[in-house]
């Protein structure tokens, strides 16, 4: 029965392929007033937010995941299908807003004659009307409205009233819900759409006998197999300098004002367990919080400028034959290339990864590329070895850094052919027109991503800093007075007993210490090793003695085994908490964390045994 003149639209779904300008139509209309979080048992992103229409009513906005059809291949499809046909935990929809790209209606039209047999109430979004005029698409409105049978509205949704004649229409009655016809398309089906799509196409759009897309005369030289690779490499290595260097500069601020902050309390609190909680536990723990967050910021601005305009798609394109020789696509590159700074940022970033086996595979050779937490190690470990001897040090920090991408390759090869499938995933995906990139959706993307890693990420984060805290701070009862604190902690109890495992690959008693409050963050053993060898002085003094014990006290056979077992070990708790979130499963955090340490054991271990024995015949 139709429905009365009281029966307005509460709850819509914004449905669209990608680069149809969707999410950036959501944020014109909800602005700040939206939420993220992930769908109930997978990783796909759900993204609502609220609007209030010209007549003051309240409506929830709810953004799909880009699908290009409802007969699903990623999981992002298939959330997308099961939630406009009702086989999902979201409330029955009151109308769906079918946003579509006016530059490429004759792409985007299958998904709205798709969604059409679905029998909702619907509204079709012409976006990007702007950019149509200006290439000289004439789209007869009208005409189109009635050839498809649904309402067609105009919206341009990088303009800040370009969605008014949209908003307009959610202050009028709903129109009758009729019975879904949907199937899942054969391939007689998807020629039939076809050839409806021709048809509309032909009566309602007029294109320029010219094209003025400017976009294939730029992938002419952005495409080319020699010059593409080359721009590429350019783009990859400004976006590494800036989430390395300018991230590790913003990053020293925070770690300053942390430092004068913990300072401030430190002389207005009197000495005991309390004021060693607020200041190293809490507000250390905030610190190590906010210091990945301007590599995040960074890395992510460059990911969303790059996907915004085009161009990440082409990049994916042009790494995707070299990569999938290990079992990778192109998507895998920039993850890959940000975990240098960072593995969070770099985890994080695999959601731009639509397969999800790629995706897992991405996420698990993340912490194999040598971050910038490695550096302090590095650093000591080879000053240690080769003291005055710039050459061979820097060949040996290159080495670690081949080391760790050769075996990052080598596991995603494994992982292919354990699968149980040899075959490269295809990648598919529409090359959009270039386009500048929309700042309004930009910002609202950078701070949905910091929001995203503070209270998902960070608050463990904290937790486990003071954790840490506890255990190398709290004295062991069977403390002993010749002792340095961290030895008579909770932490040096653990370090004597994990001795017992590490002493086969050459770690002594202090090495084993170190690395129980080094597992907040591998930087740290840097600091431990100087706590627990009771040295004392400023960072840098502290460096210059702990190179000195080393150089003297270590055998070579020592130092090379921790030096291979930083390159592997899984010792970033943090790493750990940031792919429990992303996979949404403890499975693949131990999966991970199971095989970094094997990896890094049998590394120290042959490494060790087999310098030993060299040195000494």
């Amino acid at each position: 029965m139709p429905l009365t003149s009281l029966a307005f639209p509460a709850h819509i779904a914004l449905l669209g392929n990608p680069n149809c300008g969707k999410t950036a139509l959501f944020n014109l209309l909800t602005g700040s007033r939206q939420k993220v979080a992930n769908y109930a048992g997978v990783t796909v992103e759900r993204k609502e937010g609220t609007l209030r229409t010209a007549g003051g009513r309240r409506v929830k906005v709810l953004d799909l995941p880009g699908a290009y059809s409802l007969n699903a291949l990623s999981n992002d499809e298939a959330v997308t299908r099961d939630v406009i046909t009702g086989h999902s935990a979201e409330a029955v929809l009151d109308l769906l807003v079918c946003v579509t790209d006016a530059t490429n209606l004759r792409l985007h039209l299958r998904m709205v004659l798709e969604a059409r047999q679905l029998g909702l109430p619907m509204v079709v979004a012409l976006n990007k009307m702007d950019r149509a005029k200006k290439l000289g698409i004439r789209i007869d409105v009208e005409r189109l409205a009635q050839e498809l049978g649904v309402p067609v509205i105009a919206t341009v949704s990088i303009q800040a009233n370009g969605a008014q004649e949209l908003l307009a229409a959610l202050d009028k009655p709903l129109a009758r819900r009729t019975a879904s016809t949907w199937k899942a398309p054969d391939l007689d089906d998807v020629r039939t759409t076809q050839h409806t799509v021709q048809r509309i196409f032909r009566a309602a759009i007029q294109e320029p006998t010219v094209d003025a897309d400017p976009s294939e005369r730029i992938d002419r030289v952005i495409m080319h197999p020699f010059w593409g690779l080359l721009i590429l490499g350019v783009v990859l290595f400004v976006t590494f300098i800036s989430v390395f260097s300018v991230g590790a500069w913003l990053s020293g601020y925070i770690e300053l004002a942390t430092a004068w902050v913990a300072a401030l309390v430190e002389t207005s609190m009197a000495d005991g367990l309390l004021r060693g909680l607020v200041v190293e536990g809490i507000i250390g723990g905030v610190g190590g919080v906010f210091v990945f967050l301007p590599q995040i910021l960074i890395l992510f601005l460059f990911i969303l400028a790059l996907e915004a305009s085009g161009y990440l798609p082409r990049a994916a394109f042009l790494l995707d034959k070299p990569m999938s020789r290990a079992g990778l696509s192109g998507r895998s590159f920039i993850p890959l290339l940000s975990s240098f700074a960072c593995a969070i940022p770099g985890i994080m970033a695999t959601r731009s990864i639509s397969n999800w086996r790629d995706r897992l595979t991405t996420i698990m050779i993340a912490p194999l590329m040598a971050c910038s937490a490695r550096i302090p190690v590095y650093t000591l470990l080879i000053a240690a070895l080769f003291p005055g001897e710039p050459l061979e040090a820097t060949l040996l920090m290159i080495g670690l850094y081949v080391l760790g991408i050769v075996c990052a390759m080598a596991v995603a090869w494994v992982m292919k052919r354990s699968s149980g499938s040899r075959q490269h995933s295809v990648l598919l995906m529409e090359l959009p027109s270039y386009q500048w990139p929309d700042l309004r959706s930009l910002a609202i993307g950078l701070y949905e991503r910091a929001m995203i890693f503070l209270k998902r990420v960070g608050t463990i984060i904290l937790a486990l800093t003071i954790i840490m805290w506890a255990l190398y701070t709290i004295p062991s009862p069977r403390a002993h007075a010749e002792g340095t604190p961290i030895q008579n902690s909770l932490a040096g109890e653990i370090g004597r007993a994990l001795n017992v495992v590490f002493a086969p690959i050459g770690f002594n008693e202090h090495i084993s210490i170190a690395l129980v409050p080094g597992m907040a963050a591998r930087e740290v053993v840097v600091s431990s090793l100087g706590l627990v060898y009771a040295m004392e002085g400023n960072e840098a003094e502290v460096g210059t003695q702990l190179e000195a014990h080393i150089a003297r006290e270590w055998s070579l056979a020592t130092k090379l085994s921790l030096l291979l077992w930083i390159v592997f070990a899984p010792q970033c708790l943090s790493t750990f908490v940031t792919v429990k979130r992303e996979t949404n499963s403890w499975k693949y955090m131990w999966l991970m964390g199971g095989y970094l340490f094997a990896l890094a054991y049998l590394a120290s271990l042959f490494t060790y045994q087999l310098t030993t024995y060299l040195t000494a015949h």
